[in-house]
């Protein structure tokens, strides 16, 4: 395969079949980005990046590294061995995410986590407040996710928020699959007076054949009934849609729409094409991924003219390759009016510090994936003028903003070390390291991992290649 079409960069990867790293290169052909490496003793694979349109090199923003403040590994083995942070990471954490237990209520069979499986015991209290401490001398307070499994299997999650907040943590978020905030409204009520601030929410489509065939069961009424008793006691609702070709790709337009008839509860939706962790022993074809530039043509184009592609933009925190977001405000007559443009990079630009990107991500999420404070809604649209005008717009950027963004995670097949670097979204490992959120999460064809072990709760202590 090496030759064919247009070599642009070079970088490493890991052979799918042993997880040793090898050199790989970034190939065009056509208006496609495949990466394309070799293993000596497996030989060749390529992967699809890049589809079409936005133009994959305008999107490229370079970035200025900046090491971590505090490093719990050196680098010995090098990336992707050395995970904790390592010295040769160039991005601070944005968001740091715990796994607060490994049980779950549903058996999907796509999922980050492999939950559900033999799990391992709930960590206690006094071990996540170990966890709080470790984030800190990392250098946080950091934006938090609670994660799993299923976090709201844990009766005392409202407890492990409420430390959380009491250490400093301002923001703290739960991913999960809302079944829970569905049945009992009333622990959505001790969620949110223990300090909860934000609720991503699995949201794979608006019609039950999509759940059937991604979660195993119809879920649409279970989903519904989580956003309204989120709202009931006004924690911000963040969608999540796995993205998955020929199950749920049609129905981008639907979710975007229903999010919005939940504004301002709901602040956005927030799409993952899907990754192929765990057992895969086939390479994904190119009909079995969905790339960055491919959804955002799907939201303008399921969107009837309220939303364009040139409203989106790459990240000022992770690798520009890893994700697009757009801002908006939902105005009174329906209007859906952006506040993001894409700009094709210039030769004149400057490169952003990585840093200061990673701060204003943290920033950026804290503000507009919570809710808002509860007050009189702005009209922005009767008969005020100047300073009132501007003053009631800007109140309804605080109440109606919504961002549409979305994030690529990477799997064996499709890693690029050069991005991995670049994560600023992390996992709190058992042992107390930091870890890049694709590397945490990788796994052979077999579903052997690099870092996690399902089953002792403990990890990949040795951090060496595995041998098939």
């Amino acid at each position: 395969m090496r030759g064919e079409g247009t070599s642009l960069d070079r970088t490493e990867s890991l052979c799918p079949r042993c997880l040793k790293r090898i050199p790989a290169e970034k190939v065009m052909r056509g208006d496609k980005i495949y990466l394309v490496k070799s293993c000596p003793e497996h030989g060749s694979f390529e992967a699809i990046l890049w589809r079409g349109q936005p133009d994959y090199l305008s999107w490229i923003r370079p970035k200025v590294p900046s090491q971590p403040k505090i490093c719990f590994t050196q680098v010995e083995k090098g990336c992707p061995f050395d995970c904790g942070l390592c010295p040769g990471h160039r991005q601070h954490s944005c968001t740091v995410l715990l796994e607060v237990t490994q049980r779950c209520n549903l058996t999907c069979p796509l999922c980050f986590a492999d939950a559900g499986r033999e799990p391992a015991r709930d960590p206690s209290l006094e071990k996540i407040g170990d966890w709080y401490k470790t984030i800190l001398a990392a250098g946080g307070p950091y934006n938090l996710q609670l994660s799993g499994g299923e976090p709201t299997l844990r009766d005392d999650l409202p407890e492990i928020i409420d430390l959380g907040r009491s250490m400093g943590y301002s923001f703290i978020q739960l991913n999960t699959n809302g079944l829970r905030l569905a049945a009992e409204a009333a622990y959505v009520k001790k969620l949110k007076d223990a300090g909860l601030t934000s609720v991503f929410l699995q949201f794979d489509g608006t019609e039950d054949d999509i759940y059937q065939k991604l979660r195993g069961r119809p879920l649409v009424k279970e989903k519904m009934l989580a956003i309204k008793h989120c709202a009931e006691y006004n924690l911000g609702v963040i969608l999540v849609p796995t993205l998955v070709p020929g199950v749920n790709v049609h129905n981008i337009g639907a979710i975007i729409e229903r999010a919005l008839d939940y504004l301002p509860i709901v602040r956005g939706v927030h799409f993952q094409p899907v990754s192929y962790f765990g057992r895969y022993p086939k390479a994904p074809g190119e009909e079995d991924r969905i790339t960055i530039p491919e959804v955002i043509r799907e939201i303008a184009g399921q969107s009837k003219g309220r939303i364009k592609t040139e409203n989106f933009k790459p990240p000022g925190c992770e690798n520009s390759l890893c994700s697009f977001h757009g801002n908006f405000v939902l105005m009174p007559g329906g209007e859906l009016r952006s506040w993001s443009k894409h700009v094709a990079k210039s030769c004149c630009g400057k490169p952003e510090i990585a840093e200061e990107g990673a701060r204003k991500a943290r920033n950026f999420v804290a503000a507009h994936w919570s809710a808002p404070r509860v007050t009189t809604v702005a009209n922005v649209g009767g008969h005020e003028e100047g300073f009132a005008l501007w003053d009631a717009f800007l109140e309804r950027i605080r109440t109606h903003s919504f961002s549409i963004s979305g994030m690529a995670f990477q799997d064996v097949w499709n890693l690029d070390l050069e991005r991995l670097r670049d994560c600023c979204i992390h996992v709190l490992s058992p042992q107390g390291k930091l870890i890049p959120f694709c590397a945490y999460n990788l796994t052979d064809p077999l579903g052997r991992p690099l870092y996690r072990d399902r089953r002792s709760g403990h990890g990949n202590n040795t951090f060496t290649p595995l041998d098939c």
